[in-house]
């Protein structure tokens, strides 16, 4: 079986975030498997798609596991996945993917990015739990619930530089939310070619820190559209790899654009 590692949102090797892609021919294998891959793959997210039939609600059957859980929603993986599609000629054009998040659409285009239609964080202002700032390292301006699908709290701070330094207490962070914790600000110089800034810490799914979180992206999105005023943005994820997500809030959908190149294509014998 054919295994990928693809960087998403990005166009450069080794930056991004990298996500394992297998296509298989079947339906899914059994759980545990899924989730041995996913371990033994070690990213933040390894993708596993499969063919529906014709006259289905979709054109592929999509699921993600981190090397602990599976998850509702992945964004940087549904690119991946997407990307290793469009570039084997295993699918042209849109791709619908069937998914525990309804069904999300990855449309290519010409200049090589694609297009992810996901829905909108519904976003709920919330008091900062007791606790939060002194776990995160960071006083919190505002705290909002991002929902089930994305399962995060998202805590924003005063300006770029606080995001940037923050070095969390992992372990801590664990009990404010499902997930983790998306914590972001303005961009102190738009010039530089992002709105806001984000990072983003998954204690609970195993990933202390995420590279760049396209599921975050739909939270961030109708948050800073509203303070900005613009309902197309980007956001610059300021994780040691770093990565670019184009966002463009659509009423109730989230439209998320990025690049990604394959850097490993190989044979999984397991």
């Amino acid at each position: 079986m054919r295994i990928r590692i693809v960087d998403a949102f990005t166009d450069r090797p080794f930056t991004g975030n990298p996500a394992g892609v297998l296509l298989l021919d079947d339906a899914f294998p059994d759980d545990t498997w899924l989730q041995n891959v996913a371990m033994e793959v070690n990213h933040a997210e390894t993708a596993f798609a499969h063919r529906l039939p014709e006259g289905a609600e979709a054109d592929w059957a999509l699921r993600w596991f981190t090397p602990v859980t599976e998850v509702a929603m992945c964004g940087h993986a549904t690119l991946a996945t997407a990307h290793v599609l469009h570039t084997t000629g295993a699918h042209t054009g849109p791709a619908r993917f069937a998914t525990r998040s309804g069904v999300l659409v990855a449309t290519p285009a010409a200049d090589g990015s694609i297009t992810l239609d996901f829905p909108t964080a519904p976003l709920t202002r919330v008091e900062a739990p007791a606790g939060v700032a002194d776990a995160l390292g960071a006083e919190p301006v505002a705290v909002f619930d991002t929902g089930a699908n994305v399962g995060d709290l998202l805590v924003e701070l005063a300006d770029e530089k606080t995001v940037l330094g923050l070095a969390p207490d992992h372990r801590a962070l664990a009990g404010y939310s499902s997930r983790g914790i998306i914590a972001t600000a303005r961009a102190e110089d738009p010039a530089r070619g992002y709105d806001f800034v984000s990072r983003c810490f998954f204690p609970n799914v195993g990933i202390d820190e995420d590279p760049v979180t396209g599921s975050a992206h739909t939270a961030l999105a109708p948050h800073w559209s509203a303070r900005l005023g613009r309902d197309d943005l980007t956001g610059l994820q300021a994780s040691r790899r770093t990565g670019l997500v184009r966002t463009a809030l659509r009423g109730g959908r989230t439209l998320l654009t990025g690049r990604a190149v394959t850097v490993v294509d190989g044979e999984l014998h397991a």
